[in-house]
């Protein structure tokens, strides 16, 4: 078994079809044709949701928001607006595909997702004074919360449990997006890693969490 999956989507066509494909591949596969049925059957044995954002009872928006980081969640739309993609990663979408999609494709992200998932078992890592519980998704800063967007703790997450890899910012955007999508540019990854230093270290402009290695990439600071 590759993974439980709950699979959002109010086409019949496409459910089915779906659910077959991934069955056959491997993974064990429940559906919800609107967002109230996807939130009633919620449950901690899955791994995954596929979710369509246009249901007929609610924009998918509202589940991604409800569910949290209880789940990990791949977005399927027909829209492919940048500001509708990044609205959706920064609420806590791991990934997103946009209708037509190939199936191959579909099941690559869909594996590394849950991949990462599994990585992240053990609960409490620790960074100097800052504390990441992969389990809530809570991240503390001597003992006190900091509010994280999703595509920022993804971030301190891919570096924080590989802390003797050095990232190239390819790696890294592709850790969180699985390809590498026109949309997704160096501005964008300078823009997150220089908000997240902004909270998690003591001194942003002299990081030690967070540090650049010139030419190369980004990595988590060493005698933490």
């Amino acid at each position: 078994m590759l993974g439980k999956i709950l699979m959002v989507e109010d086409d019949p066509s496409i459910l089915m079809s779906l659910k077959f494909c991934l069955e056959t591949e491997g993974f064990i596969v429940e559906t919800a044709s609107t967002g109230k049925e996807a939130l009633d059957n919620l449950s901690p044995d899955f791994d995954l949701m596929l979710l369509d954002l246009n249901l007929p009872d609610m924009h998918g928006f509202e589940v991604l928001k409800k569910v949290g980081k209880e789940l990990p969640i791949i977005c399927l739309t027909a829209c492919d607006e940048e500001v509708t993609i990044v609205q959706g990663l920064d609420m806590g979408a791991y990934d997103y595909v946009t209708k037509p999609f190939k199936t191959r494709e579909l099941i690559s992200r869909m594996k590394n997702v849950i991949r990462r998932k599994e990585k992240r078992e053990t609960p409490l890592i620790n960074l100097g004074n800052i504390t990441i519980d992969t389990q809530s998704g809570k991240v503390r800063k001597n003992k006190n919360d900091l509010f994280l967007t999703s595509m920022e703790y993804k971030i301190l997450l891919i570096l924080a449990t590989n802390p003797n890899i050095v990232f190239t910012r390819e790696k890294i955007l592709a850790d969180i997006w699985d390809v590498n999508e026109a949309y997704v540019n160096d501005n964008t990854l300078t823009v997150y890693i220089k908000r997240l230093r902004e909270k998690i270290e003591e001194d942003p402009i002299n990081p030690k969490i967070i540090v650049t290695v010139r030419g190369v990439g980004y990595k988590i600071g060493e005698n933490l």
